[in-house]
């Protein structure tokens, strides 16, 4: 939260979210239903972590840059756990040594879910408005006789010239960080704490995985009743499931599926979760919960796909 805060500005306030929402607008829109811009959230929670990509998809439809249903859909779509994490998750299940297969799976499933999720209830459902205290503050057209380049160009320089110096970014950094801390951090501790308290103490995970015994008999995965439960106990916390996982599956197809799925659902009340209820973004709980499930049942037959051909 400290480092995700402080160097938040760096993104939002030197142009580089006007540089790239020039050059893949033509991309992202077709494919997502997003603004380009909306890449650089991506990138933020791949290569730091969800809790950029969120922080900073909250800070954007605050200022007017993203509807409703366009901040809804980052934010339950594209904040992603950083690449160093994801490490985190394999080693827990001791499939080091499958990182690249593990990760090229993430990707294809996380692309599918990307490309189909703005596209059914509840995201489709979205508003496309913007925030009530702002209004539009982006224009995707680009002049005539002007390249995608130099307009981004002259876009990211227009924004960088409005910077108001080094105290300035560390005025707004400190701001963001504190935000965290105060208004966020209460929030994720008391959700993870009851989340993980259920997880851990109760039943309650593994009669809702129940129904997944069959989806996953059904796709020849060995163990599929021990394997069932983490396919919904991510929901408390994307650990969970690589640590029930490890000790309750012995097949090392089935800990590559547990892994890679974790991953891919994305939506977990330990971080994510708490982070977009605490934040503007217009999620409701229920919303998480749908968006949670309609992931896991696009991610698991692409993953396990992927798992028969690679394994």
């Amino acid at each position: 939260f400290l480092f995700a805060g402080l160097f938040l500005p760096l993104l939002l306030d030197f142009g580089l979210l006007e540089f790239f929402g020039a050059l893949m607008t033509k991309v992202m829109r077709p494919l997502f239903k997003l603004p380009g811009r909306s890449a650089i959230d991506c990138l933020a929670s791949w290569i730091g972590d969800g809790t950029s990509g969120v922080l900073l998809t909250s800070k954007q439809y605050e200022q007017g840059f993203y509807t409703k249903r366009e901040a809804a859909i980052i934010g339950t779509t594209f904040s992603l756990v950083s690449i160093t994490f994801s490490i985190v998750v394999l080693t827990y299940v001791g499939l080091e040594h499958l990182f690249v297969q593990y990760y090229f799976t993430i990707i294809v499933a996380g692309l599918a879910c990307a490309i189909i999720m703005p596209r059914i209830p509840p995201l489709s459902r979205k508003p496309d408005t913007y925030y009530e205290q702002t209004s539009k503050q982006v224009d995707e057209s680009i002049p005539e006789g002007t390249s995608v380049f130099q307009w981004g160009l002259r876009l990211a320089t227009m924004r960088a010239r409005l910077n108001n110096g080094m105290f300035s970014l560390f005025k707004n950094g400190m701001k963001n960080v504190l935000d965290m801390w105060i208004g966020i951090i209460p929030i994720v501790m008391t959700i993870a704490t009851l989340a993980n308290i259920i997880a851990e103490y109760t039943s309650i995970f593994m009669y809702l995985g129940a129904p997944f015994v069959p989806i996953l008999s059904l796709l020849q995965v060995p163990e599929a009743a021990a394997a069932a439960q983490t396919m919904v106990v991510g929901f408390a916390d994307m650990l969970l499931p690589a640590i029930i996982g490890n000790g309750v599956v012995e097949s090392e197809f089935t800990k590559f599926i547990i892994a890679s799925v974790s991953v891919t659902q994305l939506i977990y009340m330990s971080e994510v979760g708490a982070l977009l209820l605490s934040s503007k973004i217009p999620v409701k709980f229920i919303d998480l919960v749908i968006i949670f499930f309609e992931r896991t049942l696009i991610s698991l037959p692409i993953i396990v796909l992927i798992a028969h051909i690679l394994l």
